[in-house]
């Protein structure tokens, strides 16, 4: 049975939409071509100059070592030796007791580990806030804070030595500590990070589920910036352990750091070169110590967050 339109009547038929056309793979045209299973190994040209990184890195910590295991008049012939000599735990005693080594690896453990942790902790908070929080004046502030990186650090040598002398800390560990808790590069930092790494969605989440900002920043940012968070700590404990120009000012020689306290193997008119060089290796070893048993977790942490960005 056919049904006709009657004409001058409005057809109130309900009409099915016909199903769109599946498009015909064979004229699909990509980009690209993706080849499974494909993988690219390196050239010679890529093995030697892996090599050549690692000979040109790992040559000055094993000079060093070939030198202080030697004496004074074997490091300055010419030609030079390259392999270890006998003296090297020798040396190592010497460095340890006219330099005050003990004290001095505890001043450094103390001063650099206090130095990253506070950095990390301040970055973070400073860096979620210039990321992700909405204030009057952040852009001012985040300026203030890149623009200070542009000032010299001889410029507030003479200003903060004579806070650090009326705060009574004079001579000791704090007048280092101090000046030094809060870096104008750790903000930045953790700022691009959080700015790439952090959804802004989680935390629209955590809004509105009721969470504060200091819940929002324990929960959610602190899992997403450990990595950030890694390796900001090793290159702010690395720099505080190696900073030389602060401590020496600040510190005496009853009570130095790492870098001061090698000042008193090369002072005299003759110097013995074996000696720093051995003082050298005892204020290596502890940074080569932490990287081999926490290498591979800061990696792991970096690779980590690599992929999630």
């Amino acid at each position: 049975m056919t049904t006709e339109t009657v004409p001058g009547k409005r057809d109130t038929r309900k009409r099915t939409p016909s199903p769109m056309p599946f498009p015909d793979s064979r004229r699909l045209r990509l980009p690209f071509r993706l080849k499974a299973g494909r993988q690219h190994h390196a050239g010679p040209l890529a093995y030697f100059l892996l090599i050549l990184a690692a000979v040109t890195s790992l040559f000055p910590l094993y000079w060093t070592m070939v030198a202080a295991s030697t004496d004074n008049t074997r490091v300055t012939q010419t030609p030079p030796p390259f392999l270890p000599g006998p003296n090297l735990f020798k040396n190592l005693a010497a460095a340890w007791e006219d330099a005050a080594m003990g004290k001095a690896l505890t001043n450094s453990f103390i001063v650099a580990g206090t130095i990253a942790v506070a950095t990390v902790l301040f970055a973070t908070l400073a860096g979620f806030a210039f990321a992700k929080l909405r204030f009057r004046g952040r852009n001012i502030l985040l300026t203030l804070v890149i623009g200070t990186m542009m000032i010299p650090p001889q410029l507030s040598v003479v200003p903060l030595f004579m806070m650090m002398s009326d705060l009574g800390w004079g001579q000791r560990l704090p007048a280092v500590i101090f000046p030094t808790l809060v870096s104008a590069v750790g903000v930045f930092f953790m700022r691009q990070y959080l700015v790439e790494a952090l959804p802004d969605e989680l935390i629209e989440a955590g809004r509105v589920d009721g969470a504060h900002s200091l819940r929002i920043f324990w929960s959610i940012v602190l899992p997403v910036a450990r990595p950030a968070m890694a390796v900001l700590f090793m290159i702010t404990f690395v720099h505080a352990w190696n900073d030389f120009f602060w401590p020496f000012i600040a510190l005496d020689m009853n009570n130095p750091t790492i870098p001061v306290a090698l000042t008193q193997l090369s002072a005299g008119y003759v110097r013995d070169q074996s000696l720093i060089m051995a003082g050298a290796l005892l204020g290596t070893l502890p940074l080569l110590l932490m990287f081999v048993v926490f290498g591979r977790q800061i990696v792991g942490g970096i690779m980590q967050g690599a992929v999630k960005g």
